[in-house]
């Protein structure tokens, strides 16, 4: 996850829309590598570790809220059914669990939170000229 969050980030930043689709393909191939991790580790059960909820999912359900601010901040699904069956089916499950139920953080929250970090640097990036 260390190595895709950078590829979000270019995601979210590029400026054109060749630039767009070209971060946009690293990061399918990122979620592709996730999706087969989670088909082999999961074993058609519900989780990564199996039927339960467990630290992998931990782990990477923390990222949910910002890949659903990306989507919205970008116009870009990330999370694709037709694309990753599997990731969208686990984040949905995982989502929905009662343990983690109000602790990711709205996706609407976030993306204004992107997006006024983006004006902030591009008010730094003017002033800066």
């Amino acid at each position: 996850m260390w190595q895709w969050s950078p590829l979000v980030r270019n995601l979210i930043n590029a400026t054109d829309e060749q630039s767009k689709a070209a971060a946009a393909e690293k990061v399918f191939e990122g979620l592709k590598l996730l999706e087969d991790a989670f088909v082999n580790s999961s074993k058609g059960k519900g989780f990564f570790g199996g039927e339960k909820l467990g630290f992998l999912d931990i782990v990477l359900g923390c990222y949910l809220g910002w890949v659903r601010a990306g989507e919205i901040f970008t116009g870009l699904k990330i999370l694709d059914e037709t694309k990753t069956p599997a990731l969208v089916g686990w984040a949905e499950r995982f989502t929905s669990n009662k343990a983690v139920d109000g602790v990711i953080p709205e996706p609407e929250e976030l993306a204004n939170f992107m997006k006024m970090q983006a004006r902030a640097a591009a008010a730094a990036d003017a002033s800066s000229k």
